[in-house]
């Protein structure tokens, strides 16, 4: 992909060293209307004297804005707190670390990804999309007149955790989770997301029906996550607090 000007300038100007900057959101997902912003996710290193006064660094630094037409959002956190995220059940991070849409990374982004897939995926990543496709499910189904941008959600969250909990890999992209799970009524509904048309309402005659491929793909990831081979607990903890001591002496050089 090749990435607007803003975002190279966005990693250019980060105020602190970045371990990794990708591309979230509904770019990753596959599924972008033309006018839709790109949601910039990374980590960065504080140096290590931010931590030698009385007050706690600022750990996350958040930003929103244009840039020559483009809408840029971009969150990235500290190493130490981005990497105790990685050591609990939180499905979203791993899909930042994993994404293929890179716009800066190198040999610790590396290391971290190695890290991340051998020894922190575990079963409890179910409850991540579980939790996290009720809370979809539950703002599609509450608008007064439900559109198609949500409703992708609900399928992209859930598609993502049966994969994870079948196959341990991290796979964000509806367009190629489909291939596997081949749901005919999600082509119309991406492409519907695709050309701009993502505040078009759900036919009222078809909520029935998504209502219950929401409950059956739920039921789904509910049994993937019993009989996954995944881990029950992470183990990638040792390495992790050893990448994060060398980031740290490597600032202070």
């Amino acid at each position: 992909m090749n990435f607007p000007d803003a975002l190279h300038k966005a990693v250019k100007n980060h105020k602190h060293p970045l371990l990794f900057a990708t591309v979230s959101g509904a770019h990753l997902y596959g599924f972008p209307s033309p006018d839709s912003d790109f949601d910039l996710r990374g980590c960065h290193v504080l140096p290590v004297t931010e931590f030698m006064g009385l007050d706690q660094p600022v750990e996350t630094i958040e930003s929103t804005y244009l840039d020559e037409g483009i809408e840029l959002d971009l969150v990235t956190h500290d190493a130490k707190k981005y990497f105790l995220m990685v050591l609990q059940r939180n499905g979203y991070v791993l899909e930042q670390i994993f994404s293929p849409l890179v716009v800066s990374g190198g040999e610790h982004h590396d290391e971290l990804k190695d890290i991340a897939q051998s020894s922190c995926i575990t079963r409890n990543h179910s409850h991540h999309y579980l939790g996290f496709s009720s809370t979809q499910w539950r703002i599609f189904s509450s608008e007064e007149k439900p559109r198609v941008k949500p409703l992708l959600y609900v399928y992209r969250v859930l598609l993502t955790g049966i994969h994870l909990m079948r196959t341990g890999i991290v796979e964000a992209n509806l367009l190629h989770l489909n291939k596997e799970f081949k749901l005919s009524y999600l082509p119309e509904l991406i492409e519907q997301k695709l050309s701009g048309v993502e505040k078009q309402q759900i036919k009222p005659t078809d909520l029935d029906f998504h209502e219950k491929e929401y409950l059956r793909l739920r039921t789904m990831l509910e049994e993937a996550g019993k009989l996954t081979a995944l881990p029950d607990k992470p183990s990638g903890r040792a390495r992790l607090d050893d990448l994060l001591r060398r980031l740290r002496k490597d600032s202070a050089k």
